[in-house]
């Protein structure tokens, strides 16, 4: 027994299957098989208005807030013209900060290496009390 009312064709213009149970996007309001219902599978032109995802600013990587309707690359495209808050400089912070205080040397290191006996920052080579000349404290201090 035949049923000729029953169930629609895929509007998806290659496949075009009858199906017994559509779907309806809620973006376009076409009619679908199960394997075309995706926004990306029919290549839906109004799935901006349902697509509820956050686009992030690709150079300060802040969530850029899209309102019903509007296309999320124009609105990222405004926020990189006007509002953003992208710094080349910041991306290359120097990394060797801590400055040997020992006279005459010039060295940087990236972790400061703190004398116990004096308190200041050196570089590896004039870590040890003997080889910044430390006056920190009256104990003697050995050669091992």
């Amino acid at each position: 027994m035949e049923l000729p009312g029953l169930g629609e064709h895929c509007s998806e213009r290659t496949c075009k299957q009858l199906d017994f149970l559509p779907l309806k996007c809620n973006a376009c309001g076409e009619v679908f098989c199960k394997d075309h219902i995706r926004y990306d599978d029919h290549k839906c032109s109004s799935a901006y208005k349902k697509n509820v995802q956050v686009p992030v600013c690709p150079l300060c990587n802040t969530p850029i807030p899209v309102q019903k309707g509007e296309i999320p690359d124009i609105v990222v495209g405004a926020h990189i013209d006007k509002d953003c808050k992208y710094n080349p400089a910041q991306q290359k912070q120097k990394i060797f900060t801590n400055k040997c205080l020992k006279p005459g040397c010039k060295r940087k290191e990236m972790m400061k290496v703190v004398c116990e006996q004096c308190g200041d920052s050196f570089c590896i080579k004039h870590r040890h009390p003997l080889d910044h000349d430390c006056k920190g404290s009256s104990r003697p201090i050995s050669k091992a």
